[in-house]
């Protein structure tokens, strides 16, 4: 599996990123929260969004084996698909919690998604000044370390994270930091799947029911609209299997480093 160039982006104690900058200025609610600016071209990125037509669907297998996956290699509790809609973050997958959405304002993911190509990660989120009062900080679900991988669409959008919190202070090994970039982009193809079989069974729909078409025509589309559907769940587990099989060559490795003698990696380097 081809690999995407990713930067780390870490938000450091006393305001300034891993690599010096420093961390804006922060602008606090009434109630704690820094809301995140809005995306540069938030009409166009909300458009490319809702043409997914994710939003307020049903749990769905594959996005919850993949935020099991991001919970397990991360070594965090909790893991999240999160859309960052126009006034909330909705979670198409999570495990560690049972909170459905949050607003937008309060949403570690909407300051994530500003730089597409960095992944986002708040070391303690106590000792930043954008998340020191959030109420995700002080309540439910008590974040101190927050990783987000953005989700960008073909279009260059992001449409929102994979992300893994936790509520102790950490980091990701780099490894573990190629690994969510890595789930990240299944995340998007398995939604590129949807949108594409979505296309294409819309227009057979249509044509189905037309009654100038002769009643063999309205068959063989119905049945194509249903290979294709049965093609993106089959794409779908193959891309599942490739990543037990990464995990288990991973495990084989480490059991053979153990009977050498040879010291055996932390977890998650």
């Amino acid at each position: 599996m081809l690999m995407g160039r990713i930067q780390l982006r870490v938000s450091g104690h006393g305001g300034e990123t891993r690599t010096g900058s420093r961390i804006p200025r922060v602008d606090q609610r009434t109630d704690g929260a820094v809301p995140a600016p809005l995306y540069h071209d938030e009409a166009a990125r909300m458009a490319v969004l809702r043409d997914y037509g994710v939003l307020d669907t049903l749990p769905d297998a594959d996005f919850d084996d993949i935020v099991f996956l991001a919970s397990y290699i991360c070594g965090a509790p909790i893991a999240l698909v999160s859309l960052v809609d126009e006034g909330r973050q909705w979670f198409k997958a999570k495990v560690g919690t049972d909170m459905e959405e949050t607003p937008r304002d309060h949403a570690f993911c909407a300051h994530a998604i500003l730089k597409p190509d960095e992944i986002f990660v708040v070391p303690d989120a106590h000792d930043d000044p954008r998340f020191a009062t959030n109420p995700l900080v002080h309540n439910e679900p008590h974040i101190r370390f927050y990783a987000g991988a953005p989700l960008v669409s073909p279009e260059g959008m992001p449409l929102g994270t994979l992300c893994v919190v936790d509520q102790v202070p950490g980091y990701l090994s780099p490894t573990q930091t190629r690994a969510l970039g890595a789930l990240a982009r299944e995340v998007v193809v398995h939604l590129e799947l949807r949108r594409a079989v979505a296309a294409l069974s819309r227009p057979l729909a249509e044509l189905s029911r037309d009654p100038i078409l002769e009643p063999g025509v309205r068959d063989e589309l119905r049945q194509a609209s249903e290979e294709a559907a049965s093609a993106s769940a089959l794409v779908g587990q193959a891309m599942e299997r490739v990543l037990e099989a990464e995990l288990r060559m991973q495990n084989l490795v480490n059991r053979v480093r153990t009977v050498q003698g040879r010291p055996q990696p932390l977890p998650g380097e």
